[in-house]
């Protein structure tokens, strides 16, 4: 089991490039079995969990190379051998449900490992039953397995989601892809894995409406064998673990490559709590579509909000921001009410702070109360079982004065890829250890 061990107290300079995210990247590799031509993705991120469901697709027959460090190939068999599937990396990730997508009109009955990810609390699956009921779809679980098979049933060309749930959304759209109907998507997902999941279909020549909205209406086709290349946009959630690091250790940074126009909440709350930053350079990610900028942070007073901060379906504060709220808040004057709605368990894990010192108290399991500003010191702590909350440890203890290990780092390698070796590159006194 890999470790940091960390040396804080220290300001951060010089500039640091945002990779492409993990969400939209799982979402991709999902969708890549709609195809029976070759899909080849650029700047792909080579994540722990990405390499999970490289192996799943290796396994059902899937042929998956890498031209270079960022550029992976996939091609798809004739048929999927889904009875060889590799239980143990499916069953690590919640990616296997949008599977579930593509696979609906390729086989009449199939079997899926039971998805984990994150340990976050109670995580329905019932936004993907009561979508694909709208297919025709019945699907159950039985022992370790999700079982689901497909009847004759007439499929409903209107589809309203249960609930606007990112990977729910990908799997309609992945199942409406292989129709050769138009489907409409109501209440549907807009975020950036969304978006990043149409303009790759529409490469494939499924013909999307309503990239960007809660409405998307699908043509789709009855078969799809294309070759096609997509270049990955950059990650919105990393650009703001970076935007919280500058933040929290009032560090100039030079942050290349973020999303704007899935940041531009997350940033107004941001510069109402007194954080300094300007925009220095606007441009197009490799994918055509995406806006980016460059911008460059500058040391900051903060100040808590009087409102208190939560998640909304986008335009709204994405659900993976939330949490870097907090290491900013422990530096921020004043106290700061983070309510983490979705999850039952997520805020508990932000007490885990309070071993560097930070002052976080919970209400209850979904709301935070967080007093600033705080002097940070260093300690030993467990990441918890869950991406985000584990990576504001990261930044916490990198604000920390004196010397932090923060053990079991996996759920951290899961969502970034090389953090360390980047966060060394401005100045970071970070490295990891092999037990």
């Amino acid at each position: 089991m890999s470790y940091y061990k960390i040396q804080g107290g220290y300001k951060l300079s010089g500039s640091i490039e945002v990779n492409s995210p993990k969400n939209s990247a799982m979402a991709l590799l999902s969708a890549s079995l709609l195809n029976k031509g070759k899909s080849e993705f650029l700047n792909f991120p080579n994540l722990e969990e990405t390499k999970r469901i490289i192996e799943v697709l290796e396994s059902i027959g899937v042929k998956c190379s890498w031209k270079g460090t960022k550029h992976l190939v996939i091609e798809a068999p004739k048929k999927l051998k889904l009875e060889k599937i590799n239980y143990e990396s499916a069953s690590k990730t919640r990616t296997i449900l949008m599977f579930l997508g593509p696979l609906v009109n390729q086989f009449k009955s199939f079997k899926l490992p039971i998805a984990t990810g994150c340990k976050l609390g109670s995580r329905t699956i019932s936004p993907y039953i009561y979508a694909l009921e709208n297919f025709g779809v019945e699907m159950k679980e039985q022992g370790k397995y999700y079982q689901v098979k497909k009847s004759k049933a007439n499929l409903n060309r209107e589809i309203i989601m249960y609930e606007s749930g990112d990977t729910a959304t990908a799997c309609v759209m992945m199942a409406a892809a292989l129709t050769n109907q138009t489907i409409k998507i109501k209440y549907a997902s807009a975020n950036y894995q969304i978006q990043e999941l149409g303009f790759y279909l529409q490469k494939l020549g499924v013909k999307i409406n309503g990239l960007g909205t809660s409405t998307l209406e699908i043509k789709g086709l009855k078969q799809i064998n294309k070759n096609v290349k997509y270049t990955l946009a950059e990650d919105p959630i990393e650009a703001m673990f970076f935007l919280s690091l500058a933040a929290t250790t009032n560090s100039s940074l030079l942050i290349k490559g973020c999303p704007i126009d899935f940041l531009d909440l997350e940033l107004l709350k941001l510069k109402k709590m007194g954080f300094n930053y300007e925009i220095k350079k606007k441009y197009l990610a490799g994918n055509k579509k995406t806006n980016l900028v460059d911008l460059q942070t500058k040391p900051s007073k903060l100040i808590a909000l009087k409102e208190n901060i939560h998640a909304k379906p986008y335009p709204g504060i994405n659900i993976d921001n939330l949490p870097f709220f907090v290491p900013i808040a422990t530096q921020a004057k004043g106290t700061t009410l983070i309510f983490d709605w979705v999850y039952e368990n997520r805020a508990i894990y932000y007490t885990e702070l309070t071993k560097l010192g930070a002052k976080v108290n919970l209400s209850d399991p979904h709301r935070a109360f967080v007093e600033g500003p705080t002097v940070l010191k260093g300690a030993e702590v467990m990441c918890p079982p869950a991406l985000r909350p584990s990576s504001i440890l990261v930044i916490a203890m990198l604000a920390a004065k004196g010397e932090s290990i923060l053990r079991n780092t996996y759920n951290i390698a899961r969502g970034f890829e090389d953090l360390h070796e980047r966060l060394r590159k401005i100045g970071a006194k970070i490295e990891i250890i092999n037990d």
